[in-house]
């Protein structure tokens, strides 16, 4: 994977913890990952389709979620709670959807996000496209976005133009 599909994600993630939770995100070293199991406890899942596709993971420990999500939310919400969920998912939005801003002259589409909350649990990924796991701190604690997503060959974008008309 191409180290420019993973800088859109840094930069997004700082723009909004810094804008919509005054969080400012400190990034570490990208690594490519290994194997289906979640980073942490809960992950908002969000594909991408068009000339880039692939899918993205904002992955948190539960404590860090349900921080994240307080601040986010301006209340206390614990993982069994509908809104908890639904914030959860928003973030992973924004943070893709601000990456996806940043893919100029390609056309991307993101998915509706899902959010999946359980020690232990396996995100599929497409197995033919590398996984980078990009792990953050906050003051809440600490975060990864992972990265799975890869740019359509030419031919394979125009296909699928042709296909959906």
């Amino acid at each position: 994977m191409d180290a420019s599909y993973i800088s859109p994600f840094v930069s997004s993630i700082q723009n909004v913890f810094t804008m919509m939770l005054q969080l400012p995100v400190t990034v570490g070293n990208p690594r490519i990952k290994t194997g289906g199991k979640a980073s942490h406890d809960v992950s908002g899942v969000i594909g991408m389709s068009g000339d880039v596709v692939g899918s993205i993971v904002l992955s948190f420990p539960r404590s860090t979620a349900e921080s994240v999500v307080s601040l986010f939310s301006g209340e206390q919400l614990g993982v069994d709670s509908p809104d908890f969920a639904d914030a959860i998912g928003e973030l992973v939005n924004m943070v893709s959807g601000g990456a996806k801003a940043e893919f100029t002259g390609k056309r991307v589409s993101i998915s509706c996000p899902s959010v999946v909350v359980g020690e232990n649990h396996h995100i599929a990924m497409q197995k033919d496209v590398p996984c980078v796991v990009i792990p953050c701190e906050t003051d809440c604690g600490e975060l990864t976005i992972e990265v799975s997503i890869q740019v359509q060959p030419e031919s394979s974008a125009t296909n699928t133009q042709t296909a959906s008309a």
